[in-house]
């Protein structure tokens, strides 16, 4: 397994920090933030970034992708996070996109993952139905009605569910919450009768949404798979999410390191930068050992996305470590960098700010630090 960027991919994440440093540093999203943009990024910058191919990057050349994988998606998340830059690469491309790559029929991805890729249609993934991130609890009830069924039920954080083209919903039509047998995925259009959509405002000011469903009609032809057999592919295509998640956070948190070791080194107290005093380097170098761990569990994560020669508990295993280790790494991070910064740190003078809230909303989607060691635990093939 390789823990390296190709050359390749450091080219694209060359790439892709540049873009954003200068398209969308952490300035823009203050601006998104305080005009109360309801979509939470700059549809212009999701074009442009469309234009490089972003859209593209994980799909098969058949499909009009790039083929650079999984791991192609990493260095932009990175990016991402150190510009706290917004955009649907993971509603849309990643969560959205690989369902339909994953499970679709050639129609299906002809009618949607096709116009995802060009940019003319944005897609989100209603999944979750509790506070908690808890996929196979669910319960929005499909019922069958002729030879298509009826939805009915409540999608609560879906991301970048507002003014989105077209939903990805998980629904039951067999089993019982907590069953994985039983889940199937349907393609809902935004206009569909009896959907309702409403902004969800969480402290990133990001776009989240609510997903009211009443009796919405959707035909056998907007089903995905196989009805009741959703699960592995939607585990596959939460698993890309995750990682993708936890590259994120771990270029916020690098970022965010980087900004703190800055201000030790230029704060003057007591006649000398607070940077000289042991006991600061001593928690800078605790973090320090943090991020490169980070780094390696998520490059790990990655490279397990696109190795077909893992089962897919080895490979669940190396993705929750991945969310796992960015999310406490970058809490402790997050934590510190206010802490070194004094009362200046949590004002919305400072950058810092900013970036603690994007990562306390990062670390909670798909899964917070609880959830993926229970997932590690129940995945862990060698425990008696």
């Amino acid at each position: 397994m390789n823990l390296l960027y190709s050359e390749e991919q450091r080219l694209l994440a060359d790439s892709a920090q540049d873009f954003l440093a200068a398209r969308s540093p952490v300035a823009q999203q203050r601006r998104l933030r305080d005009e109360a943009c309801p979509e939470g990024f700059d549809q212009q910058l999701w074009q442009d970034a469309v234009a490089l191919g972003w859209s593209a990057i994980p799909f098969p050349e058949s499909l009009g992708g790039l083929d650079f994988g999984c791991m192609g998606l990493g260095p932009v998340f990175e990016a991402m996070g150190r510009n706290l830059s917004a955009s649907p690469l993971l509603s849309s491309v990643v969560l959205s996109g690989s369902l339909l790559h994953l499970a679709g029929t050639p129609a299906h991805q002809d009618r949607w993952l096709s116009t995802l890729i060009s940019g003319e249609r944005r897609m989100a993934l209603a999944l979750d139905e509790h506070p908690r991130h808890a996929p196979l609890q669910t319960a929005l009830k499909a019922e069958a009605d002729g030879d298509g069924f009826r939805l009915t039920g409540n999608k609560y954080f879906v991301i970048d569910g507002v003014a989105a083209d077209t939903y990805v919903v998980a629904a039951r039509t067999s089993g019982q919450p907590g069953e994985a047998q039983g889940i199937s995925l349907f393609v809902l259009e935004a206009d569909a009768p009896g959907l309702s959509v409403s902004a969800l405002p969480l402290i990133d000011s990001r776009n989240h949404a609510r997903l009211c469903l009443d009796q919405v009609q959707v035909g056998p032809q907007d089903m995905l798979g196989e009805a009741g057999e959703a699960w592995p592919v939607l585990a596959k295509a939460l698993d890309r999410g995750c990682t993708c998640l936890a590259a994120e956070l771990l270029g916020a948190a690098q970022m965010l390191f980087e900004t703190t070791l800055d201000y030790l080194k230029t704060r003057v107290q007591f006649d000398a930068p607070i940077g000289s005093f042991q006991s600061l380097q001593h928690r800078a170098a605790g973090l320090y050992v943090d991020l490169a761990l980070a780094r390696s569990a998520v490059m790990a994560g990655l490279a397990a996305l696109d190795d077909e020669g893992l089962n897919d508990a080895e490979r669940g295993r190396l993705v929750s470590l991945a969310k796992w280790k960015a999310g406490e790494a970058a809490a402790r991070v997050s934590n510190e960098a206010v802490q070194m910064h004094g009362g200046i740190g949590v004002t919305d003078e400072l950058d810092v700010g900013l970036f603690l809230k994007r990562i306390r909303v990062a670390q909670a989607c798909l899964g917070d630090s609880d959830y993926h060691c229970e997932r590690y635990w129940a995945l862990d093939e060698t425990r008696g």
